[in-house]
């Protein structure tokens, strides 16, 4: 009976271990192997001594030199790579990317702009002693760049509640940042929309400044803005005086993504320049869970409007409670 060899990639670490199954990805700091029995693990390149390759694959080395053809160990710790131009002798930690034949540079991959998009959804209703209709749409798209970010955005929320309309709301908006210097952006960013249960028949929002990255991981966030805006509010009540006026404009983003889900919380706070008693917040925090399919999500989570000084009759807070399914893709 003839034997049958399987072929497989394999890995060996400073402790000993001789991990088997498919090498994914090497990118200068982690290589990723993918197994029949542990799924991927990802392991801390600084810890691998030696790596054996099935199959030829391109390898760029931190020096810059890319070669094609297979990966063998060799003594004292090295590797070799083996092609048709010959053989190089090096180490796993020289080692600062890998790809299959075929496929594009990481680094290639890196500097291209790449639009996502995000759509979501949520309908509430209750019957009895009150009838509750609700409904509330968002659609998201983003352009992510190596270093920028462009975001354009819009949501319309009506609410209705004992024949009585509780919500009334529509907004679109544009969001630019470029990260210029590291952890240092800069931003622009404009808003404008309606609500009619505040009376406020048009508003519009443009602020510019600065952003700084406190914590810039690959899992974890925490993005603090700050700058100058323009508040424009146009109420449909004559009893209530129009806005146009200067302000500051303050903001914070931060999200933490786990192993099967993500936090993300969002804070925005413009205070008019003479007047810091006028002011706007928005708050929104939400945990989101993936569902079946990675590309259908579950957002639950609650925001916060308040406006220091509403239109006549108008109260100052608004807190809304959401349970939404969103599906993104690109």
């Amino acid at each position: 009976m003839a034997a049958v060899i399987v072929r497989a990639d394999v890995v060996e670490t400073k402790n000993g271990a001789r991990l088997v199954g498919k090498i994914t990805k090497i990118d200068g700091s982690t290589v990723t192997l993918t197994t029949d029995y542990a799924g991927s693990l990802s392991i801390k390149q600084g810890e691998v001594t030696a790596i054996r390759m099935d199959s030829p694959r391109f390898v760029r080395l931190t020096g810059g030199t890319v070669m094609e053809g297979t990966v063998t160990p060799a003594e004292a710790g090295k590797i070799q790579i083996k092609g048709a131009d010959g053989t190089i002798t090096t180490s796993v930690e020289k080692i600062a990317a890998t790809w299959e034949p075929g496929s594009t540079d990481p680094a290639v991959l890196a500097l291209e702009r790449k639009w996502t998009y995000e759509a979501s959804v949520d309908v509430t209703g209750k019957s009895g002693n009150s009838e509750q209709l609700g409904t509330a749409f968002a659609f998201r798209a983003q352009q992510t760049g190596p270093h920028d970010k462009l975001k354009l955005y819009t949501a319309y929320n009506r609410q209705q509640t004992d024949g009585a309309i509780s919500a009334d709301q529509f907004k679109a908006g544009i969001d630019y940042s470029n990260n210029f210097s590291g952890r240092t952006s800069w931003y622009v960013r404009d808003e404008g929309g309606y609500d009619h249960v505040k009376d406020i028949n048009f508003y519009n929002t443009s602020a510019a400044g600065f952003g700084y990255d406190f914590i810039q991981k690959p899992l974890h966030l925490l993005t603090g803005r700050a700058g100058l805006s323009f508040r424009y509010e146009d109420y449909k009540n004559p009893a209530t005086q129009d806005l146009q006026d200067v302000g500051f404009d303050f903001g914070i983003h931060h999200e933490y993504t786990f192993d099967h889900s993500k936090l993300v919380n969002n804070l925005s706070y413009t205070p008019l320049l003479n007047d810091f008693a006028d002011f706007h917040f928005e708050h929104e925090s939400y945990y989101e869970i993936p569902l079946l399919d990675p590309k259908w999500k579950l957002r639950i989570g609650i925001s916060h409007d308040y406006n220091s000084k509403p239109g006549t009759g108008v109260d100052r807070l608004d807190t809304t409670y959401f349970t939404r399914l969103v599906l993104d893709w690109d």
